[in-house]
């Protein structure tokens, strides 16, 4: 990649695990449910790995499926694996959980500074609700937002860039070459992004780059080659600036 990253100009952003913490929100709405079967032994990251292997089976399973009710078919497969006594009740407030999970300390000003350079766009396996309570934590307007529900399909499905590519060029002259796809995983984002030729940057969170701290997103066999890398948004903000 050669290209400046004030060139881009667009930014294409995945939202939870990149803008919101949603190890630390999913974590806390497991609690519950450890604590409703005084379950000590089990530590967040055995949570967090099979947390994201339980999700995207079920995504890839149900794709019509809004993201509260995948996640009330994860928490009870999650307590199944675990031999845990669950409630419908406990599903649900799991399913729910969403507009609890906590913005990274450095999204929102961020987001304002990148803003001043480019077309903010979300891509989130998320629905329109959950993600519009997740929303008024992150400070900024978005030029677009495009998620699961609108899709009827869950990244890393090829129907979502497909038809986040079709929209942008639609909605506002957009081409591929324009866009930097922006996100923390992998797994959802940088595998497909890649594969149809997308710029990327990975927000590290994880410090995945110099370990193997998958944390709640599922493996890859094979790290793809991204254009640029910065721990956290703030980096890629002080980047552009």
């Amino acid at each position: 990649m050669t290209k400046k990253l004030i060139q881009f100009k667009a930014l294409t952003m995945d939202c939870y695990g990149t803008l919101i913490d949603w190890e630390s929100g999913i974590w806390d709405a497991l609690q519950p449910l450890l604590h409703f079967n005084s379950r000590r032994d089990i530590t967040r990251r055995a949570a967090l790995e099979a947390y994201a292997t339980i999700e995207s089976l079920q995504q890839a399973e149900t794709p019509d499926m809004i993201y509260p009710q995948i996640l009330e078919k994860v928490h009870l497969t999650f307590a199944r694996k675990f031999n845990l006594e669950t409630t419908p009740e406990l599903n649900a407030a799991f399913g729910n959980s969403v507009p609890h999970w906590p913005a990274f300390p450095d999204a929102a000003d961020a987001l304002r500074r990148l803003q001043q350079h480019f077309k903010l766009v979300i891509v989130s396996n998320i629905d329109n609700q959950s993600f519009a309570a997740s929303n008024k934590k992150l400070g900024v307007t978005f030029d677009a937002i495009y998620t699961a529900q609108d899709m009827s399909a869950y990244k890393p499905a090829p129907a979502n860039f497909d038809f986040m590519l079709e929209k942008l060029k639609v909605d506002h002259n957009l081409s591929p070459g324009d866009i930097l796809h922006t996100a923390q995983s992998l797994f959802h984002d940088h595998v497909p992004a890649k594969n149809i030729g997308l710029a990327c940057a990975w927000i590290d969170r994880q410090n995945l780059s110099t370990s193997e701290n998958w944390g709640a997103t599922a493996r890859v066999a094979l790290r793809p080659e991204v254009d640029f890398t910065f721990p956290t948004m703030q980096a890629l903000a002080e980047a552009v600036d």
